[in-house]
């Protein structure tokens, strides 16, 4: 049965002002440090305070403060929120585990265990992350991206869920240091405390601190707007939270006399908070109606209603304030009545109300609290981090319900995050890879240009092979080369180069781009010579594009290179214009009845002439076809899109001729030329061949040129039609390490 009521306000941790500089560890509140711990467990605190009295007090972090009386402040704030014996152990022992050897952490684990020493490494872990922090870039939207990958980093980089604690522990400590110490970092820190650590107690419910450093933060970020709605608040907020004591037990009288089984608890609304929602509904302090507000969660959903006709019926309504979720859930599905009334003291007080279930769903499920106070619309479907954290908000609540907390952190060891890992650059920069991603993805997802010229990594200062797994947490530095390009072996995925997908299309598209390169310098190696042989040295090759039907000379030089435009069709297109004789000659044909070919090509307006199916573009019955009358040698067939057909019938359209497919003898069977590119693998070609030997497909000729773990293939495949050749195309493109097949 679930009955009764809880206040949920801002946890006071108590600052209580010690110095070690002189004074023993006596003069430590043993009580306040071992809170709700056997006496055993407090004697193990007591032997920590005694190891870290001796630390000099000019010892010091980064803020000032000394280290001391910063992990003294770290284990009170672990006791209020009543972390284990280990926990407390680890936020002292940081102050010696900070500035100590190898030596002292033996030691350590010696005396605390395993446990103890584990927590403070991972803490130490974890405050390595202070100095990469001011690395978030200005731009906004950049910003809110570094800043989630960073606390998802916090997580990722946490075996254990006390660490995190213990690290919201210490920067709540910190804060509480820089308002009696205003020091040159101080707004740094608070802006990175927005930023990082208090969405990250919120996600996890660690309401108390999530609280304290947003309104520490913001006070030390703007102080007259603080300040301002302090001021503006009417009454403290003790009186603030005597009131919501008072109407929460109200309210739970008035539920037990209808007989309404309620859980309820109230709230306080904080200065940030307020600050926020003003910003963001662009009204004043007056038109804020949930400074306080409570909570009422009951077993059915007709219960919700006659819980808000009893609120109704006490309170007044403020118009246009009442929101019925449950009828009309939002896009997350969330769902809860939300209402507004003025209260007994003339004040505005929220209420929601909902069942067991829509709360849990709220809390944990798609609708989750922390997701719409982010600004993070879910799709309805919950990913791995979001189940990680519903996971730890979860385990915390089981904390407090269990009594023998012996076997606690088992819950939280090693629990891997998500498939994600994030890497640091030297610059402070946090980059999320899947898990297995390395140096090489890493570079490419820096800048394609880092990825083309990688040629070493460095983690941590260590080198390290570019195909070696990156680990969450590391600092990772690319050494590149001034000019230079990929290596062909990053694409065998063998060798284990690259993991990410985007990576992966780089690298391809460079070698696309590197091989165009090379065709188009063969291609204009070879219309040089053309015009060498014929004299031409002076002719234009913009004059000789446009001739052969190129809108541009680089196409040219790309069709000639890959053997689409031969020297007949160069020379041609040189000829200013034919002999007359010759023109006389080819239309010196006899014009009558269409005739076949027993080839099945059918020659419109000719009879028996002698045709041949051209070389350059090898055209294969259901290849859309023309004719083209040359000098001497009959008709030559080219498929329509074959360039160089199309370079001569702009010359000479005179010279084309219809023709198409006739009837095709059963036996036909047509040469037509392939190219595959592939990574270059053992029993490649022996795999190709098998598939095509499957299908009766015969080979006539193969040729391969291999270049740095990568290969091209040049096949001529014998097929009786278009519709067996694109078979054959599939058959090779599935081939396993076969990146593209095309024919020529």
């Amino acid at each position: 049965m679930r009955f009764g009521f809880i206040v949920k306000s801002q946890l006071v941790m108590v600052y209580v002002p010690y110095s070690l500089n002189s004074s023993s560890p006596d003069d430590i509140s043993y009580e306040m440090l071992g809170a709700d711990l056997p006496p055993d467990d407090i004697l193990k605190i007591r032997r920590a305070v005694e190891l870290i009295a001796p630390v000099p007090p000019d010892n010091r972090l980064e803020s000032g403060e000394e280290i001391r009386s910063h992990a003294v402040g770290m284990a009170l704030i672990a006791a209020g929120l009543k972390l284990d014996v280990d926990s407390r152990i680890a936020a002292l022992l940081f102050a010696v585990y900070e500035k100590s050897q190898q030596k002292a952490k033996e030691w350590i684990e010696k005396e605390f265990g395993s446990d103890a020493i584990r927590l403070v490494s991972g803490l130490e872990r974890l405050n390595g992350l202070r100095v990469i922090m001011p690395g978030i870039s200005s731009s906004l939207n950049e910003s809110r991206r570094q800043s989630e990958v960073l606390r998802k980093m916090v997580l990722a980089m946490s075996d254990d869920i006390r660490v995190i604690l213990l690290q919201l522990a210490g920067r709540t400590q910190t804060l509480r240091y820089y308002e009696e110490h205003p020091g040159v970092a101080r707004n740094e820190t608070a802006h990175e405390s927005l930023d990082i650590y208090a969405p990250l107690a919120n996600r996890l419910g660690v309401w108390e601190i999530k609280w304290e450093i947003e309104d520490r933060s913001f006070h030390f970020i703007n102080p007259d707007a603080y300040h301002k709605i302090a001021r503006m608040l009417n009454g403290r907020r003790a009186e603030r939270e005597k009131f919501i004591i008072e109407t929460v037990a109200f309210i739970n009288g008035k539920c037990a006399e209808a007989g309404i089984k309620a859980w309820i608890y109230g709230r306080s609304k904080h200065i940030y908070s307020i600050w926020k929602k003003m910003r963001a509904k662009q009204v004043p302090l007056e038109e804020i109606y949930d400074l306080r507000a409570m909570r009422v969660i009951v077993d059915e959903v007709d219960d919700c209603y006659k819980v808000l006709n009893i609120v109704h019926q006490l309170w007044t309504p403020i118009e246009n304030e009442y929101d019925d979720y449950i009828t009309r859930p939002k896009v997350n599905q969330y769902q809860s009545l939300h209402t507004a009334v003025i209260a007994g003291d003339r004040r505005p007080l929220e209420v929601q109300i909902r069942t067991w279930e829509m709360h849990e769903r709220a809390e944990h499920g798609v609708a989750a609290h922390w997701r719409y106070k982010e600004g993070i619309r879910g799709t309805g479907v919950k990913d791995a981090y979001g189940n990680k954290v519903d996971l730890l908000r979860k385990l915390l609540a089981w904390r407090s319900d269990v009594a023998d907390t012996s076997n606690w952190d088992e819950e939280f060891k090693r629990a891997e995050l998500d498939d994600t890992i994030y890497i640091m650059t030297p610059g402070g920069r946090a980059v999320d890879l899947p898990r297995g991603a390395t140096p090489v993805d890493f570079a490419y997802c820096i800048h394609t240009q880092v990825g083309h010229r990688c040629r070493g990594a460095k983690a941590n200062g260590s080198l390290i092979a570019l195909n070696t797994p990156l680990i969450s947490g590391q600092e990772v530095e690319i050494t590149t080369a001034k000019k230079g390009g990929p290596s062909r072996d990053w694409l065998n995925p063998q060798l284990g180069y690259l993991k990410t997908s985007r990576a992966r299309q780089k690298v391809k598209q460079y070698f696309i781009a590197l091989d165009r390169s090379r065709t188009i310098a063969e291609g204009r190696s070879l219309v040089s010579r053309e015009l060498q042989r014929a004299g031409a040295t002076k002719f234009s090759n913009d004059e000789l594009a446009a001739r052969l039907g190129f809108s541009d000379v680089e196409l040219l030089f790309l069709a000639a290179g890959r053997n689409d435009v031969g020297s007949g069709a160069i020379r041609q297109a040189l000829l200013n214009s034919p002999d007359e004789s010759e023109k006389e000659q080819d239309f010196s044909l006899r014009k009558s009845k269409a005739g076949k070919r027993q080839d099945g090509v059918l020659i419109v307006g000719m009879d028996k002439l002698l045709t041949q199916l051209a070389r350059c573009c090898k055209p294969a019955h259901g290849d859309e076809i023309r004719g083209y009358i040359t000098n001497g040698k009959g008709v030559s067939i080219h498929r329509v899109s074959c360039s160089n057909f199309i370079g001569m019938s702009r010359l000479n359209p005179e010279r084309v001729i219809d023709a198409d497919w006739g009837k095709t003898p059963t036996a036909t069977v047509y040469g037509v030329d392939t190219v595959v590119e592939c990574v270059n693998r053992s029993g490649l070609l022996r795999d190709i061949m098998e598939v095509l030997s499957h299908e009766n497909i015969n080979v006539t000729s193969v040729n391969i040129v291999s270049r740095q773990g990568s290969a091209r293939l040049s096949i001529t495949l014998e097929v009786s039609d278009t519709k067996q050749l694109q078979h054959a195309l599939q058959l090779i493109n599935n081939v396993p390490a076969v990146q593209s097949v095309r024919r020529v």
